[in-house]
């Protein structure tokens, strides 16, 4: 099944999607009591409302449900790596987001005032459906797949020579994520999946590759989030970006640009990066004393 966090009238909830139709149909049960279970027992758990509205009626917001977290996973495509001149790292690097920093899939991408160098990283975005525990594979536990593109201020940190992960991956509106989650029977795996990644710019296309080239499995980057801080029922987790990225060209977005990332079998984000904002100087001093961004 696919199921969509949208906004409709003012009012968020999380409805199923019809594929025959591109209808939604609201579902009144908490999330905790249907994001858990398989096949059938999913369905039955929905308490479906009977109204039935157009796709089109209804805006789509980042599938995540209130109180969830957003776990980022990078360097975990060796063919990214190796155009950077670097190799495989010996455990995952991971990091969180904040819920600001989440843009639906069809929404503007802000471009903040602290970069010139916006990038993009469409990735599989993996949604939890229960706690891991003693679950023999962690990505049984999972609810179902998003498609998300994790943009990145690659400049962040430069004037002070460290890296700063809050400048570079958590600014606000900068991180689509959707159209819908779609449940493992839906794509028809049972662990790793293995589908075709796209992202364009413009309609040039930069990305391509398979979530099936992974260095670090589903499973493994699930264990090793879990080991440190407990997953929860709605908790997304990215798991990294392959070659293609500006990073790699010194080809950055800019503002209008166009940026489609799709994924085989989920769904396809459509997002055009906004203006430049302008940020009061003394906001933007770090401890240089000078501003970020001139």
């Amino acid at each position: 099944m696919r199921v969509a966090r949208v906004e409709v009238d003012g009012r968020a909830f999380w409805a199923l999607l019809e594929a025959e139709t591109s209808r939604l149909r609201p579902i009144n049960a908490p999330f905790a009591q249907w994001a858990g279970l398989r096949g059938p027992a999913a369905l039955q758990a929905l308490d479906l409302g009977e109204q039935r509205l157009p796709l089109a009626a209804a805006r789509l917001l980042p599938p995540l449900e209130p109180g969830g977290r957003v776990f980022g996973v990078g360097l975990n495509y060796l063919s990214h790596l190796k155009r950077l001149g670097s190799e495989a790292p010996a455990h995952p690097l991971a990091y969180i987001k904040p819920e600001s920093a989440l843009v639906g899939a069809e929404d503007d991408i802000h471009y903040p005032p602290l970069t010139r160098q916006l990038d993009y990283e469409v990735e599989l975005v993996a949604v939890v459906g229960r706690p891991l525990l003693d679950e023999l594979r962690a990505s049984h536990c999972l609810l179902g797949y998003t498609v998300g593109n994790d943009i990145s201020a690659r400049d962040a940190g430069k004037q002070i020579g460290r890296l700063d992960l809050l400048t570079q991956k958590a600014m606000d509106r900068t991180t689509p994520v959707g159209p819908w989650i779609v449940t493992p029977d839906e794509l028809g795996v049972r662990g790793q999946p293995a589908l075709n990644m796209q992202l364009h710019v413009n309609d040039e296309l930069r990305q391509q590759d398979n979530t099936r080239h992974m260095i670090f499995p589903l499973d493994e980057l699930l264990n090793y989030l879990d080991a440190r801080i407990s997953l929860r029922p709605g908790d997304l987790v990215f798991t990294g970006s392959s070659h293609g990225v500006g990073l790699e060209s010194g080809r950055f977005l800019q503002p209008g640009d166009q940026v489609h990332a799709q994924i085989s079998g989920i769904g396809r984000l459509r997002n055009t990066i906004g203006a430049p904002r302008r940020l009061n100087a003394a906001r933007a001093k770090g401890r240089l004393g000078q501003p970020l961004v001139p």
